[in-house]
């Protein structure tokens, strides 16, 4: 897996609608060649991209450095594709707040386009947000979540949260064809310039003990779980310790320890998905998984020190040139083949060599 890093300040208000029209229809046509060119499949694969996506949307002519960036983008993609499933073979679901609740129902309302059951679908969008929301507690809010996918089940996840402190957004990009496992290292891509805060990785490789031990935990009966808390809270805790037990609460997590000490999950991902199962649940046990137990999860951030193409200086790794010009090739052969009015293009086609003219002097540089 890479990561990738973006600026993304939070920016509030919306696109103008006479640029969210443009957005739609740009968006529509690129993606319409992408998929003649080289199938469904391969525009997930560029939306799962960080560096891609973000130059997505400056090709669409938004702003480059704004949080507003992926959800417009991914608006004018649902907008500018709606209805066209049999044509570009690929749907898309979710949205920014109260619509980001209602994509599994979207995903079951396409079950007559699916060759695929839907509830795989659906159990794949839950389970992305679950492990963004509670899995990776990394200070950074969901509030945006879409869900797109192809008749044959195959699917990409863009999910962005906010983190109020620091005025920054971070973007988490999800790929079907590599996911092995939803809570072991699942995200294709973080992108993110500003460090998380208070981080609990759940879904760290690192994690897998922690993993074991909170699902064993989860099936005790609650008096024993909420008595280890207040007992932890009794203890003076080491100052390296970067999770706080301030904000936890046993009397307020009963009905969560309740639920699951009847369902008795058996392993971590199936705990996760409960119903009501959240971040203070999986921090809780978290907490008297490494303090009784011995068995700390990971406080890793995933995005620390990381970029999509390599860095310029060689660190993490240098720049992976082929990579970076198949990236750039691909959106300048769709713009070239875009059937879209000319004036766009041209406009489009003015953009993208300013990006592809950035590349160049980065690669230059490395």
């Amino acid at each position: 897996m890479r990561t990738g890093t973006a600026d993304l300040p939070l920016h509030g208000g919306r696109a103008p609608a006479w640029l969210f029209e443009r957005m739609r229809g740009l968006a529509r046509e690129i993606v319409l060649v992408i998929v003649s060119e080289f199938g469904p499949e391969e525009v997930l694969r560029r939306l799962s991209d960080p560096a891609w996506f973000q130059a997505f949307g400056c090709v669409l002519g938004f702003d480059w450095h704004s949080s507003g960036v992926t959800t417009t983008v991914c608006g004018a993609l649902k907008e500018g594709l709606r209805g066209l499933t049999a044509d570009v073979g690929l749907i898309v679901a979710g949205g920014k707040g109260a619509t980001s609740r209602k994509t599994p129902g979207e995903i079951e309302a396409a079950a007559d386009l699916l060759t695929v059951d839907p509830a795989g679908l659906v159990q794949a969008s839950r389970m992305s947000a679950k492990v963004d929301s509670a899995g990776l507690q990394d200070g950074y809010q969901i509030y945006h979540h879409a869900f797109i996918f192809t008749p044959k089940g195959h699917w990409a996840v863009i999910q962005q949260g906010m983190n109020e402190g620091n005025g920054r957004a971070r973007r988490y990009h999800w790929l079907s064809e590599t996911v092995r496992d939803f809570v072991v290292e699942p995200h294709h891509a973080v992108a993110s310039q500003a460090p998380g805060t208070a981080i609990l990785n759940m879904v760290a490789r690192a994690s897998g003990p922690a993993r074991t031990t909170v699902t064993e935990l989860s099936r005790e009966s609650p008096e024993y779980i909420a008595a280890s808390i207040d007992r932890l809270k009794r203890i003076a805790l080491p100052s390296r310790h970067e999770v706080r037990l301030d904000d936890i609460r046993p009397e307020n997590l009963r009905k969560a320890f309740l639920a699951t000490y009847e369902r008795q999950p058996p392993d971590f991902e199936t705990l996760l998905g409960l119903p009501g199962v959240g971040a203070k649940t999986i921090r809780a046990l978290s907490l008297i998984a490494e303090l009784v137990y011995d068995t700390p999860a990971s406080h890793s951030d995933p995005t620390l020190f990381s970029y999509a193409h390599g860095g310029k200086d060689g660190f993490p790794y240098p720049v992976d040139r082929e990579m970076y010009d198949r990236n750039v090739d691909i959106l300048r052969g769709a713009l070239a083949q875009a059937k879209v009015g000319r004036g766009e293009r041209l406009h489009a086609l003015k953009r993208l060599a300013g990006f592809e003219a950035a590349a160049n002097a980065w690669k230059g540089g490395s």
